[in-house]
């Protein structure tokens, strides 16, 4: 499953961001968007968890917890529609 992490401070790294959700099961990957100009994270990611079951207590237990000094909101990431 993968899950849309929003509102991250810039500071937050891919592996911060992943700790966070290891403690609720696997990670198959993490990635922070990056802006293409200065190199800074634009404050939200994208986790994907092989096991359904394990993201939705991520998704349950981080959504609207405070990270730092920001809270984030997890979400189930919509696919994208390529037409």
């Amino acid at each position: 499953m993968k899950l849309l992490v929003r509102n991250l401070a810039r500071s937050t790294t891919a592996k911060e961001l992943t700790d966070l959700f290891q403690a609720f099961g696997t990670v198959q990957s993490c990635n922070l968007v990056m802006d293409e100009v200065s190199g800074v994270s634009k404050g939200f990611g994208f986790v994907e968890m092989p096991k359904s079951g394990e993201a939705k207590i991520a998704l349950k237990n981080l959504n609207n917890k405070t990270v730092g000094c920001n809270k984030i909101r997890v979400k189930k990431a919509e696919e994208k529609n390529t037409q």
